[in-house]
């Protein structure tokens, strides 16, 4: 349970500092560009880079992380066929093969949980990173539009 709660923790610690690299680029106005000047290509190079990509970093929402139990993968009862088989296995050397099956079950579906978890982060992860490039190609798109415009980007 406190390992469940360590790598809770830690994933959130994860999207957090994915979410602090999504900022938008520092833009240094290198051709001597008024405030009221920055302020109209910044605009103007928003909307531009929003129609271009087809993402509004102001509306791509970062993914909630999957938290709960682990389920609808399978793995728990795939971990306890395999246990259960196993088991039979063990148990008939030893003399019950139904108690084998049965203590092969319970640790099979005790390691399909922990798959199970493991899927569960891994999509997690996936689920960041995508977001984090979508962001990615937003600033991109907005960082080309600002240099075209004489800015220095960062």
């Amino acid at each position: 349970m406190r390992n469940l709660m360590r790598i809770s923790i830690g994933a959130a610690a994860l999207c957090m500092a994915f979410s602090a690299m999504a900022q938008k680029p520092l833009v240094y106005p290198a051709k001597g560009q008024s405030a009221q000047q920055q302020g109209n290509d910044d605009g103007a190079c928003y909307v531009w880079a929003k129609q271009t990509t087809g993402i509004d970093p102001a509306l791509v929402a970062p993914p909630a992380p999957a938290t709960g139990p682990a389920t609808g993968g399978g793995e728990r009862v795939q971990g306890a066929a395999r246990g259960a088989l196993g088991g039979v296995a063990i148990g008939a050397i030893a003399g019950d093969a139904g108690q084998g099956a049965a203590i092969g079950a319970v640790v099979g579906t005790m390691a399909g949980g922990r798959r199970a978890r493991q899927n569960q982060e891994a999509q997690n992860q996936q689920a960041q990173a995508q977001h984090q490039q979508q962001i990615n190609t937003f600033y991109r798109a907005y960082g080309a539009c600002m240099e075209g415009r004489g800015y220095t980007i960062k």
